[in-house]
Parts: structure tokens; sequence; C-alpha cells
């Protein structure tokens, strides 16, 4: 098995301070790892910069934020907003006249779906429209941005795009099947792949995704030019996701959910990073671990990876703030759960045969199977159900304390990054989390 490269030292400087200027390349949506990344910058006193996806009127029609969204979309990311719309893919782009991917797939059925075929000449023609929009939009933004940057500044460059599935009624009842089902509700993440619909989800998800950090670094050359040329440095990240190192039966092991559709894509992504590396620019994804997020939500059992958190905190020599932790956990089951029997439960699930068989680094990311849904989603709701309230879960709790560990990690690591794809683990956040509060 290939392994991962891993980011094992805490970075202990950045080269970012009062008078650099952050930008963080998408909209700041409730939690989310982007967060992280912006919390560190204003500690640095960056001037924060941040972009809009835009919104859809009545018609579809994208459009910049009214004077009320953009006064509130600031407030909510504590600095300024470039108002040219950003919106990723091409779901819902076409030559004017003509139908866009969304309407294209408004026929498809639960019962016809795989069956169906989609127009692969007029999609090719919406996917043109929705990459010049964008790209468009982007040269608009950075013109705009420019002005923002000085001279001999440092600029941080936050990609946080990610996702694309078109909003078709049809695709939630697949998603409730291949992501939530089991027993007689179990689907083949194959077969949606294998159909007409997963191939445009795909190529959706390549455009969002990975697409948008390759149009950003192109958009922001000048910028990237001027500041390197007056004594600046620019840089870029990523939000990537490959699986993470946890601990297993006493050691770090990688382990992956799956499926994880957008695993294609995030792939591609890390290749945009390695392109732009090997001509200078120092652009890395960095493939964070897995966290429950709204966006997230639906991989039922993404979750089960966190529990070990808990471990590697004490593992790496946590203290009196790790014990807290546990207890914060504890305190949110049921009365006569202990946290050990739930950690007993995350170690036997990891050690389950059907399980193993998914830690194939070099297979990633892998299909689903009716056996894998049995006890991942089994194990998923088993846990869920020790919890004295399905709206206050341990995990939510190890969520938040990824992100606290993940944004000084990138911020820092940023700075002089050791490569264009790192991952960082359990390891190194426990690390992290341990030096802030001990």
């Amino acid at each position: 098995m290939a392994a991962p490269t891993s980011l094992r030292d805490i970075p202990q400087s950045h080269i970012f301070r009062k008078g650099d200027v952050f930008v963080l390349f998408g909209e700041l949506f409730g939690r989310g790892y982007a967060n992280g990344l912006v919390n560190e910058a204003r500690a640095a006193g960056m001037t924060i910069v941040g972009m809009t996806v835009g919104r859809r009127d009545e018609n579809q029609k994208l459009r910049p934020l009214t004077a009320e969204e953009h006064a509130e979309a600031e407030a909510n990311l504590g600095g300024k907003i470039i108002n040219v719309p950003l919106m990723a893919g091409f779901d819902l782009d076409a030559p004017e006249g003509e139908p866009t991917p969304t309407d294209l797939l408004a026929p498809l059925t639960l019962k016809s779906w795989q069956d169906d075929k989609l127009d692969w000449a007029q999609i090719e023609r919406c996917r043109a429209v929705g990459v010049q929009r964008f790209k468009d939009s982007a040269a608009r933004a950075m013109a705009e941005l420019d002005g923002l940057v000085p001279d001999g500044s440092n600029v941080f460059f936050a990609h946080t795009m990610a996702g694309g599935i078109p909003k078709v009624k049809v695709f939630l009842a697949i998603a409730n099947r291949i992501y939530k089902g089991r027993g007689e509700r179990f689907m083949s993440s194959r077969a949606l792949l294998d159909s007409d619909l997963g191939k445009l989800i795909l190529m959706n998800f390549d455009e969002v995704t990975a697409n948008t950090f390759q149009y950003l670094i192109d958009a922001s050359a000048a910028i990237r030019g001027r500041v390197e040329a007056t004594g600046g440095q620019a840089r870029y990240t990523a939000y990537g996701y490959h699986g993470t190192e946890i601990l297993i039966d006493g050691r770090y092991q990688w382990q992956t959910y799956t499926n994880y559709t957008q695993g294609y894509a995030k792939k591609r992504l890390e290749d945009v990073a390695k392109a732009a590396w090997e001509k200078g620019i120092k652009a890395t994804v960095f493939n964070c671990p897995e966290i429950r997020t709204n966006s997230s939500d639906i991989f039922v059992g993404v979750e089960l990876s966190l529990f070990p958190l808990l471990n590697a905190l004490k593992h790496e020599n946590g203290g009196a703030w790790a014990d807290v932790q546990r207890q914060a956990c504890a305190d949110l089951l049921k009365d006569g759960v202990s946290l050990q029997d739930l950690l007993d439960q995350i170690e036997s699930y990891n050690a389950d045969g059907v399980i193993t068989e998914f830690r194939d680094f070099d297979r990633w990311p892998m299909d689903n199977s009716p056996e894998l849904a049995e006890v991942m989603i089994g194990t998923s709701e088993a846990i869920t159900n020790l919890h004295k309230e399905r709206t206050a879960l341990v995990t939510d709790l190890l969520s938040a304390l990824v992100l606290e560990g993940t944004g000084p990690l990138m911020f820092r690591e940023a700075a002089n990054p050791a490569g264009p794809v790192l991952w960082l683990n359990h390891d190194v956040i426990a690390r992290q989390l341990n030096q802030l509060h001990n």
C-alpha cells in the first residue's frame, strides 16, 4: 500500500502579519473547516476578503447579493466581500433558450434513472457556458481584489469550494439509499457511477471541487506576480479528503469513509496542486479528517472515525484539558452508558473484517457493499442511540476540536509547505490541541 504524505510536526511560525491579505475563495456558511483558517487570519491581523457564490432569482438566474445580504455576509465573515457571483458548477447553466443539465434530469424517476440516457452534446454546451461564466466572474473578482492587496504584502488564498450535486428530487431518494440505506433499502454506489446521472454528477463535482482551484490560481496570476516582484509571497490552500490516520489497536492507521462519491474530484484537486507546485506556485491541498458538517451529515457513518480522537489526545500526552474533553463527551451519553463502552464499540467496529477490507489506500475511493452498509450504518445508529439527545452528540464536540486543531496547522504550514498534498491525521491534530490548551 502506498502511504499518504502526512504532516507529523507542528509548524512553529508563519509569515503572515498585519497588512497582509487573507482571501476566502468561497462563501462562509455555518460550521465547517473554513472557520478555522479565518480565525487564524484574524488573529494574525490580516485584512480579510471573501467572495460570494451569489444567489438565484425566481427564474434560477444568478445574481449578486442584495445590499442586505451583502451586509449580513460581511458581518458573518468579519471582512469585506467582493460581490461578484462565483457559483461553481454548470448544472444550472445553458446557452440562451436551451435546457440546463438540471432540466435534462427532471424526467428521471426512481424506477427509470439507471437506464435513462442524457444528451451529452447538450451537457457539454452547458458545461462550456458554466466554465466561461465562472472564469469571467473570477477575473472580475480578482480585478477588484487587486486594489485591496498592497505591494510587498503576503496574500493567502484559501479555496473552500466543494460539492456540485444537482438539485433534482430523484437524487435525494437515491442518496438516501446509497448513503443511509441497508437491507432492502441498500443501493450500490457503483450503480450510480455507471449511470448517466452519476457521470453527470462526477463531472459537476470536478468543476466545483477541483477545477475551481485551477481557475483561482490562473485568475490571480497578476496579483501573485505583483506581490512577489515587490517582496511579498502568495500561498494557496485547499481542503481535501483522502482518508485519515486514526488510532486503531494502539497505532495510527489509515482508514476512510466509504462511499465518498466526491473522492474522485478530491483526487483531481490534489493533481491541480501538484501541477501548480511543479511551476513554483506554493499550492497545497490539506487532506483533513472526517467531521460532521451541514454537508457531510448525509454520509451516515462518516462520524465514526471521530471517536478515536479522544484516545489520540491521551496518547499524545494530553493532560487535564484532555480529561475535561472526555468528561464533556461522557456527559452527553445516557445514564448507565460509559464513554469506554462507546470507545470499545468503535474499536470492535474498526477491527471488523468487513471494515478492514476498505482500508486499501491504492484502491480509494472504493464502492460500497451491502455488508459494509450493515456494519457501518448499523454501528452509527447504535452509537447515536447511546446519547441522551440526538441533537447533542459527542461527534459535534469532536468536530469542533478538529476544526480548532486544523486551523493553526494549515495556516502555519502554508508559510513553508512541505509539499502539494499533505494529510492532517489525528496524531498531529491531537498534539496541536494539547499544545494550545496545556
